[in-house]
């Protein structure tokens, strides 16, 4: 039954491609080739990890010429039977796999198809020449999301900060140490700027889930409750849970605006609740996507890992401008829709709506975020990315960010 299930899924998919190309006028199909996109069971609709992979793809589809065909796979069962469907065909340039989950999926398949070139985000797949390993370092992206926080608090004479992580699988040990590494680094750039020790906790909790807000929201209401004046959110779709949580006690509040503020989080997220997303830590899955394919296109692909950090404009935090170019990539009565959804009249209203929202927090934190940003760049100050259990429990001891460091090296 699954087997035809999943039949029928390609063909109503291969139905529903994104046909970038375009039909001659002497009616000869003119696209140069096809890609092929297989999403894990998160999924398309996230506004967030698989939306962006999307993004990538479709213009890399767009730029190049190419047939465009996704895959959302339904279950775990679906990862292998997914790729080797699509490798059966031998049509497509690269099969882009999305997600950490799909990795040995990957690896069984490519082993069966040596001549299909895949790429998988996330997954750390070292040593087959026919794979693309697209690895981001969230750490760093993380550090500036923890140092705008820790300075939000600081500044607001607050001691809690949150984080709301989907499952516990080594790519978020990178976001939480990052993070605890930019929480640190704030508590010292504070007491230096106003001669004023303070000590930051950061509370946080694994909900075990990318898919489920309801989780998401109690996480966040326990980390408000406990007294957490910035909550960044880790956990895909469950992480939307988060933003509505905080929008709920500004509402109590009767503010439009934080403090308390939520962090996004892969895409540019704040657009979604304007007042209460105060940034996000963009994680570039699009630019990961978008340079599989362009390597495959040009012939310069080539098996093994590629990393993506603040340097490659790999992960970075969001400015307006990030926003507005998610923004504009939803499809246009999807915009027109949200626009009235969030109460606003044109498009103008909502920059400037979040343009004042960054004005609550003075430039001085945005100025020292930059500066933290710059350090990272340029090799002065190395974050911390654990990949196991071990690696995470040591920065969490850790009591400085120049401890933290010591573990990064």
């Amino acid at each position: 039954m699954k087997k035809w299930l999943s039949l029928f899924l390609i063909g109503l998919m291969a139905l529903s491609v994104v046909a970038s190309g375009c039909i001659s006028p002497g009616g000869e199909e003119s696209t140069k080739g096809a890609i092929a996109i297989v999403y894990d069971v998160g999924g398309r609709g996230d506004l967030s990890f698989n939306d962006m992979a999307y993004l990538g793809a479709s213009k890399a589809a767009e730029d190049f010429n190419l047939d465009l065909v996704e895959l959302q796979s339904n279950s775990e069962d679906d990862y292998v039977k997914n790729l080797e469907t699509l490798a059966a065909q031998k049509k497509y340039l690269v099969i882009i796999a999305v997600g950490f989950m799909m990795t040995d999926a990957v690896k069984q398949v490519a082993d069966e198809y040596p001549d299909q070139k895949f790429a998988i985000i996330d997954g750390y797949i070292p040593d087959k020449d026919n794979v693309m390993s697209i690895l981001f370092k969230e750490n760093e992206g993380s550090a500036l999301a923890g140092a705008l926080a820790g300075l939000i608090a600081a500044n607001d004479g607050k001691d809690k900060v949150g984080i709301v992580l989907g499952m516990e699988i080594p790519v978020l040990y990178k976001f939480e140490a990052g993070y605890r590494f930019g929480v640190k680094w704030a508590e010292d750039y504070y007491k230096q700027k106003e001669g004023k020790d303070v000590t930051i906790d950061v509370l946080y909790q694994y909900t075990g889930s990318f898919g489920d807000a309801a989780k998401g929201k109690a996480a966040a209401r326990a980390q408000l409750a406990q007294g957490a004046w910035v909550i960044y959110q880790v956990a895909g779709g469950t992480g939307l849970g988060v933003f509505d949580a905080v929008g709920e006690v500004l509402d109590s509040q009767g503010k439009k605006m934080g403090p308390p503020f939520a962090i996004g989080v892969d895409s540019a997220q704040d657009w979604i609740k304007p007042g209460v997303i105060i940034a996000s830590m963009m994680k570039r899955v699009d630019v990961g996507v978008y340079t599989a394919v362009k390597d495959a296109v040009e012939g310069n692909f080539k098996g093994g890992i590629v990393e993506l950090g603040l340097k490659e404009g790999g992960v970075g935090l969001s400015t307006v401008d990030d926003v507005m170019a998610m923004f504009d990539s939803l499809p246009e009565d999807t915009q027109k829709q949200k626009l009235k959804d969030l109460g606003f009249n044109s498009r103008d209203e909502l920059k400037q709506y979040l343009e004042d929202t960054r004005k609550q927090v003075p430039d001085w934190v945005w100025d020292a975020v930059k500066e933290l940003q710059g350090k990272i760049t340029t090799g002065v100050i190395k974050v911390p990315a654990p990949m196991d259990k071990d690696g995470i429990v040591e920065v969490r001891n850790a009591k400085t960010w120049q401890e933290m460091m010591e573990l990064a090296k």
